[in-house]
């Protein structure tokens, strides 16, 4: 009885959406989109599309979505913005965040990427513009995925943390105290690995198009960056979605090592309570702002 009421409840949600859809102006980007996808199908090979196609979109999202926290370090303005001011960016060090992206992205993520293929067509995912979700199921999707990965992530997260494995694995990715966006992916291979299966098990449970498996890279990277820029940046859309933890959650993460494990939402460390050390620490900082206030007047 709940699975039907939960069925009905999810149809009429569909339903209305794509009512108030139909009243929306038409979209001017569409019908180029349209043109350059049906390019791209007419003239390149599924595995062409799948793999290239998506090792593509992955690095030029990544990289662009890296621009702005790289570019903040140099503007003075920003700096109010930065969470842990007393650390900044070096040049050395996003050097050597650098080497072991490329090599991450090669030759560990790449050879994944490769797979994409053989899993389209293994559970037939089709390609044409007409299969095409609408943009509210994609959205829809990409916020399942990102539910799923965060689970995935907060588990598999906390167990990296062990004392008896931390020291081999998840290390690699604390050597930055101080976190910035490049660093997002910068990892132990094996880690890669663990955590990046969550990102895939979505994939499985949604997949209706490769647009989704896209569409779901550019989501999921967008939030580790942003939660790894180093920045609380006021009006940043992203604290628009609910529960979501943004970049001061996973920055005090990097600073203490214990706790706010979850990758996207704040539930899973709330049930848990492995975010009480940094409730502990907001109400600090509100303490000594008030002092400091009172100081000035």
């Amino acid at each position: 009885m709940a699975v039907n009421d939960s069925v009905n409840i999810l149809n009429s949600a569909y339903l209305a959406v794509e009512y108030i859809d139909s009243f929306l102006p038409d979209n001017p980007l569409q019908q180029p989109f349209k043109n350059a996808w049906n390019y791209m199908l007419d003239n390149y090979t599924k595995f062409q599309i799948a793999t290239w196609g998506s090792l593509i979109v992955h690095e030029v999202s990544y990289f662009l979505l890296c621009v702005p926290g790289f570019v903040f370090q140099f503007i003075p303005y920003m700096q109010k913005y930065k969470i842990q001011q007393d650390k900044p960016e070096t040049w050395e060090k996003q050097w050597k965040c650098f080497k072991t992206l490329l090599f991450n992205h090669f030759f560990i993520q790449l050879p994944l990427i490769c797979g994409t293929y053989y899993f389209t067509e293994y559970f037939n995912i089709p390609y044409e513009w007409e299969e095409m979700p609408r943009w509210y199921v994609l959205v829809a999707q990409c916020f399942g995925c990102a539910v799923i990965e965060d689970a995935w992530h907060y588990f598999l997260h906390r167990l990296l943390h062990h004392k008896r494995i931390y020291k081999y694995i998840h290390k690699v990715h604390h050597e930055f105290v101080s976190p910035f966006g490049m660093q997002a992916e910068y990892a132990h291979p094996l880690e890669t690995l663990i955590l990046g299966t969550g990102f895939f098990i979505g994939i499985v449970v949604f997949c209706n198009h490769v647009i989704l498996l896209w569409a779901w890279v550019i989501c999921r990277l967008m939030e580790t960056i942003d939660v790894h820029s180093g920045y609380d940046v006021p009006l940043n859309p992203l604290h628009l979605v609910p529960f979501y933890a943004g970049a001061r959650f996973h920055d005090f993460h990097h600073m203490n090592f214990i706790g706010n494990y979850a990758s996207t939402f704040t539930w899973w460390d709330r049930i848990f309570g492995t975010d009480s050390q940094f409730i502990a620490y907001k109400e600090k900082e509100k303490k000594q702002q008030l002092i400091t206030k009172k100081k000035v007047n």
